[in-house]
């Protein structure tokens, strides 16, 4: 099958959790090569007792240096590398903007968006080099929509459309294809704590919030994490070779953001 990517080389990382973790079930079953890392010891602690292939690693992405060491030591383990998945992201405040503080706007941008320019900046000259390779971001379709009291989470997704964009035209001629990823809303504990945040905010209950959300989806329902991972692994196979540029929104066609 062109879906196969046993062998592959890949780091995930934010890998303990969530969207992450489904992305490191789902690459490591199919025989790829992962390594991942996290901020999340009973996280990474789960990943080596149940998946003791998986180079697994606890790291601060706030930490450049922490971060490149990691990606350097992975990719020497590795002996090169064939996909990198920048999953890591963090919500950020729930708030009108001008009660929005500057501190907090900074820290969203600095796991969101500058984290990511680390690990491009560590790994792309390794893509380069073999003249091959994927490099996928996970966005939000908060990066195509507008997204009114989660503006730092917004601002930040947009700019890894941006970053994705212009690293598609940058490293394209070298053979590297680079896309992002843009789920809507997706199952699990993360998003049940973006409900609450935003439906205290609002004055509604968590099931007034979560029905108004799910009737801004047209199809009227959540996404599982495993169909993000699946749709990553076709991206690092060879079925993906020719998919470079994009924002591929795994949503159930969100209407709007509210």
């Amino acid at each position: 099958m062109r879906t196969a990517i046993e062998g592959k080389r890949v780091i995930v990382t934010a890998g303990a959790n969530g969207i992450g973790r489904a992305i490191v079930d789902q690459l490591a079953d199919a025989g790829a090569r992962v390594a991942t890392c996290d901020v999340s010891e009973d996280g990474i602690e789960q990943i080596r007792k149940k998946l003791p292939e998986v180079r697994s690693e606890l790291v601060d992405l706030r930490d450049a240096a922490a971060q490149a060491t990691f990606l350097e030591d992975a990719i020497s383990y590795f002996d090169g590398l064939d996909a990198l998945v920048n999953n890591v992201g963090i919500s950020g405040p729930t708030s009108r903007i001008e009660d929005i503080d500057l501190l907090d706007w900074q820290s969203v941008f600095r796991v969101n968006v500058e984290s990511q320019f680390v690990a491009c900046k560590v790994v792309v000259p390794h893509l380069r080099k073999q003249r091959d390779g994927a490099l996928i971001f996970i966005s939000s379709t908060a990066g195509r929509l507008g997204f009114p009291l989660r503006t730092p989470y917004a601002a930040s997704k947009w700019a890894l459309v941006g970053l994705m964009k212009s690293l598609a035209m940058e490293i394209g001629p070298d053979g590297v294809r680079v896309n992002a990823i843009m789920p809507g809303v997706v199952l699990g504990d993360r998003i049940n704590r973006v409900i609450s945040a935003k439906a205290e905010a609002v004055g509604l209950s968590f099931d007034e919030m979560q029905r108004k959300w799910l009737d801004l989806v047209s199809l009227r329902r959540m996404i599982p994490p495993n169909e993000i991972a699946e749709i990553i692994q076709f991206l690092i196979s060879d079925a993906g070779r020719n998919i470079s540029g994009q924002s591929l929104s795994l949503c159930g066609n969100t209407e709007t953001l509210r």
